[in-house]
């Protein structure tokens, strides 16, 4: 677009609130100070004036530039310019005035959108402009690659989803269990929710999964709450048990303490990210108790990690943002506590497991789950998402939505049951192999080896994923754990042998990934369409048909996968 001799110049529009570290620094790289936590709207003046052909900016700058006097002389020129700009993470941000303020500004302008979560009717929200969808500002559809695409084509990965809890009467009190697999009742009652013994169980159960969910803290942990006061009072629980010794967590937190801190309503509309950073001291956010007990958190967060943040400026929040950014990727901590923040636009591929106690539905609900399942490596089988709250039905309402396909079996991990199952079939393959540890010894031959490292590799695969589930236990297996280590030595006693010959031999074991740890996928295959077919009778005339059109264009998708590496988005113009 840039060297088409009639479009003057290329913006591309980003929202800095929700920017993680690694994107700043990453169009900092293609061009440095294009992305900064500051209001540099001088610089992007001056790139709308000068011979700057690709501009990257904030939408907050941006909006800056054509509604402030000082600026609007020089930008004016503009007006008529034949422009295009590139909106990212469109189904936010452009939904109320700055949008408007920006496409009326523009007379000659194409605009393009990208989001993984585009606002239809079903989850388009109210404002002072009425409900509108990602239709209404962007025109058609351009081209879509949905979730189903993306696992299919291995570009992100499952997550299982547990809920957690169990809430009954006894004797006129509140008493609460929390209990693995156990499906969260009906129950939103506030005094409920937030009790301090319901939040001391969901801590505990928490400590006593965490190891397990994050492969001994080889991954790290979100919890997100449903608002900042009871993002305290989890916060301070943990610390309390940091001090007393039952656990060594690193705990961080960050929220903004703004007028709408509190997402009173904790449906997970996270719409423009008002106060996500936040302005300065003389603006009018500022609960300032709120913002006491926040500049507390981050007091401990510089004692931890020896620096010296604060919100005495927006320059000095923004760097602890960043700097949370970066330690949750490099692993530095274990557990971030969040209200809204780094539930969408925050990559994390060491981030492996939610732990949700927040109301979220429709985009709110997969933009948060969709922290977890990046890939990274072998070790990461899929994202692992705890729900304190019954989300069963949002969950298959957003997926629904956002997949235009019921896809379910596709997202979702399948019971724990079946992976047993699995598990025990390819022990039997194995053994056909292999009848005992001893017996390995007796495969002489490259190409029994080969068997063996094969059979035994999906082995690996699926004790992985059946690692993932918090009632796993080797005593449901038909192999003992000591059995499998036995077993695991063997293999890489092979994989060593192979590794120390010289570099003149070659071997058919070269080209054989020895991975301890395996991802294990499964596609849409036709006992899944089966399944969607034996729904129908149960459907109005007009879901019937929609459901059938469904069916077909999952048919069709299937014969024909796709390798997109890193595009899940849907593009409007």
């Amino acid at each position: 677009m840039m060297e088409l001799p009639e479009v003057h110049k290329v913006i591309f529009v980003v929202d800095r609130k929700d920017l993680d570290y690694q994107t700043t620094k990453e169009f900092n790289y293609f061009s440095a100070g294009s992305i900064d936590g500051t209001d540099n709207t001088n610089k992007l003046v001056k790139q709308f004036t000068d011979d700057t052909k690709l501009i990257v900016t904030t939408i907050q700058k941006l909006n800056t530039a054509i509604s402030k006097e000082r600026y609007t002389s020089k930008m004016k020129d503009l007006q008529d310019k034949r422009l295009i700009f590139i909106f990212d993470e469109c189904h936010r941000s452009q939904f109320g005035d700055t949008h408007l303020a920006i496409t009326n500004f523009f007379q000659n302008k194409q605009l393009f959108g990208f989001t993984g979560t585009p606002i239809f009717a079903e989850n388009s929200t109210k404002n002072e402009l009425g409900k509108r969808t990602t239709k209404d500002l962007f025109d058609d559809c351009l081209h879509k690659y949905v979730i189903t695409d993306a696992i299919k084509d291995q570009n992100v990965l499952k997550f299982p989803i547990e809920y957690v809890g169990r809430y009954r009467q006894k004797d006129s009190m509140n008493e609460i269990d929390i209990d693995t697999d156990v499906q969260v009742e009906d129950i939103d009652t506030k005094e409920l929710m937030e009790s301090e013994k319901r939040l001391t169980k969901v801590v505990d159960y928490i400590l006593h999964n965490h190891d397990r969910k994050t492969h001994n803290k080889a991954f790290t942990g979100m919890m997100c709450v449903s608002s900042v006061p009871v993002l305290m009072k989890y916060y301070d629980l943990l610390q309390k048990k940091k001090e007393a010794g039952e656990h060594n967590l690193k705990v961080a937190t960050i929220f903004s303490y703004s007028a709408n801190e509190d997402d009173k309503d904790a449906n997970g509309y996270f719409g423009e990210f008002e106060g996500a950073m936040v302005a300065e001291e003389k603006s009018t956010y500022g609960n300032l108790h709120t913002r006491e007990i926040l500049d507390q958190y981050i007091d401990d967060y510089n004692k931890m990690f020896g620096t010296s943040y604060s919100t005495k400026d927006s320059k000095s929040f923004y760097n602890y943002y960043n700097d949370i950014a970066k330690k949750v990727k490099s692993k530095d901590i274990d557990l971030l506590l969040v209200v809204n923040m780094f539930l969408t636009g925050f990559d994390s591929k060491t981030l492996n497991t939610l732990y949700l106690d927040k109301n979220l539905k429709y985009h709110g609900l997969i933009q948060a789950f969709s922290r977890t399942n990046r890939i990274l490596d072998e070790k990461k089988s899929q994202g692992n998402i705890v729900c304190f709250r019954n989300l069963k039905k949002n969950t298959d309402d957003a997926i629904s939505l956002f997949s235009n396909k019921d896809a379910n079996e596709i997202i979702l991990l399948e019971p724990y049951e079946n992976y047993i199952k699995y598990f025990d079939e390819a022990l039997k393959e194995l053994q056909g192999i292999a009848p005992t540890v001893e017996s390995v010894d007796e495969l002489l031959g490259e190409e029994d080896q080969l068997e063996f490292v094969k059979a035994f590799r999906e082995l690996m695969r699926l004790k992985n994923v059946l690692g993932g589930f918090a009632d796993f236990d080797f005593d449901d297996l038909q192999m003992s754990e000591q059995e499998f280590e036995d077993y695991k030595s063997k293999y890489l006693d092979i994989h060593d042998s192979t590794k120390g010959q010289g570099k003149e031999k070659v071997s058919i074991l070269d080209d054989v990934d020895f991975e301890l740890e395996l991802i294990h996928r499964d596609e849409i295959n036709v006992s899944y369409i089966l399944r969607l077919l034996g729904k129908l009778h149960a459907l109005t005339e007009e879901q019937k048909a929609k459901q059938r059109k469904a069916i077909v264009d999952m048919m069709a998708g299937e014969a024909q996968l796709r390798s997109k590496k890193g595009i899940d988005r849907t593009l409007y113009r």
